[in-house]
């Protein structure tokens, strides 16, 4: 049999295990032109929470009662497609689905013998493309600058300040436990870190970390950190809104710092993004990902869990920061 997660319910808050419903059908049957897929990483990211309001946004909410899907690298099993063979392995959106069957659309071919899978859906995947757009495209670092990244140990954020060091730049770090912390500036490059959980104000500390204020800051979480910042900004600071987890499970309207008098008198920007939005960029920004890969400038830290079942509970434990980089379930 082959199980399959559905969205139940839509989430109130932070997503609980009843959200989900795990259900068994029996494999389908390809048929000419068709693949059949079996599941070997799941990807779970902060922006599925958002899929599952029913809600206008960029990309259609998740429908109650349908299988949520996600990045997912999977492996050929049965071919009646003359694109793909027995063996191939792939990258794309997919169902959490043990098994499914597809006709190859969207899918793209990975090997194995160049990175290792999970990179596909992480350094060498949506994040690292993230990551890197974001920052080039809208930060447009320059030498010399400061860049501050919230949710610095995440799977984005700690590329986004990795390639902030290769670029030339000052990268200050926000994480959440002094593990993490010690891990941006002793592993990967950052030159400081702050843990905002234990310090009681993020706006002296940003200053203290930045003490030529603030050039870029890549948004992750949003929130009252996000609003810390702003009191350190230089004139004409960019803000590159990539995510906003710390607000994503709020019940209410969240209360904010207005932004408009911080960006009118520094003549900042302040711009939100997709990764879609840069389709056209992919194979430049792969390409020099895969070069520093390749090059030793670029590292990248996971949190693998195991199992099918463990898929929702992985999912959750995003939003209590369990995570040290991407995020993923080896089935």
């Amino acid at each position: 049999m082959n199980k399959t997660i559905l969205l139940e319910k839509r989430p109130v808050g932070k997503p609980q295990l009843t959200d989900f419903k795990f259900v068994s059908e029996k494999v389908e049957e390809i048929t000419a032109g068709e693949i059949l897929l079996k599941t070997v990483y799941v990807s779970v990211d902060p922006y599925l929470r958002g899929r599952m309001n029913d809600a206008k946004s960029y990309t259609p909410p998740f429908e109650l009662h349908k299988p949520i899907t996600s990045g997912i690298i999977a492996e050929v099993v049965a071919s009646k497609n003359p694109a793909f063979t027995k063996g191939d392995l792939v990258s794309g959106m997919l169902d959490w689905k043990e098994f499914q069957k597809s006709d190859g659309e969207g899918l793209l071919k990975v090997d194995a013998t160049k990175a290792p899978l999970s990179a596909y859906l992480g350094v060498l995947g949506m994040t690292g493309l993230t990551a890197y757009l974001g920052l080039t495209e809208i930060g447009k670092p320059k030498k010399g600058e400061t860049i501050v990244v919230s949710g610095a140990a995440g799977a984005v954020g700690s590329i986004v300040g990795q390639i902030g060091k290769i670029l030339g730049c000052r990268v200050v770090g926000i994480a959440g436990t002094d593990e993490k912390v010690a891990m941006l500036k002793s592993s990967l490059g950052f030159d400081e870190a702050i843990n905002y959980n234990t310090t009681k104000n993020m706006v002296a500390a940003i200053k203290e970390a930045a003490p030529n204020g603030v050039d870029i800051y890549f948004d992750n979480v949003g929130g009252p950190i996000s609003d810390a910042v702003l009191f350190n900004i230089n004139q004409f600071a960019r803000f590159v809104i990539c995510g906003a987890i710390s607000v994503y499970n709020n019940t209410e309207l969240p209360k904010s710092v207005s932004v408009q008098p911080f960006l009118i008198k520094n003549s900042a920007l302040m711009q939100g993004f997709i990764v879609f939005n840069y389709v056209e960029k992919y194979p430049e920004a792969m390409n020099q990902l895969s070069k520093w890969l390749a090059d030793g400038k670029l590292t990248y830290r996971e949190t693998i869990v195991e199992g099918f079942d463990n898929i929702p509970q992985t999912f959750i434990d995003l939003f209590e920061g369990k995570n040290s980089g991407k995020m993923l379930i080896k089935i």
